[in-house]
């Protein structure tokens, strides 16, 4: 059965350091694009980084600088790094991986909180 875990979520202080990893069992990730996202109380779920099967990466606008997202597919996990945090960075947040016939797997989340 296909799963993904996210895990590293927490509070720290604006300009705070979390790293978040997703772990995949189940399935061969490396043949896998993964995305981070993101949703806060009463908003949309947003796109917050990307990575392909070969390591291509891109990034919203607001955490461009700041995020970094990068995989192990040795370990099938990818991380997102992330720097400088802001209170507007605060929101649930989640994996996503998509295979290269279209199926999609979700992640049930890590909350990440970011308050002084």
């Amino acid at each position: 059965q296909e799963q993904l875990v996210e895990s590293g979520g927490g509070l720290v202080q604006p300009g705070g350091t979390l790293r978040l990893s997703c772990a995949a069992s189940g399935f061969t990730f490396s043949r896998y694009d993964v995305s981070w996202y993101r949703q806060a109380p009463g908003k949309e779920r947003e796109l917050v980084a990307a990575i392909t099967k070969r390591g291509v990466t891109n990034y919203r606008d607001s955490v461009k600088g700041r995020f970094t997202i990068s995989r192990d597919n040795a370990k099938n996990t990818v991380y997102l790094q992330m720097n400088s945090l802001q209170p507007e960075d605060t929101a649930m947040y989640y994996c996503k991986a998509i295979g290269m016939y279209g199926q999609i797997s979700w992640g049930q989340g890590t909350q990440v909180t970011v308050s002084s």
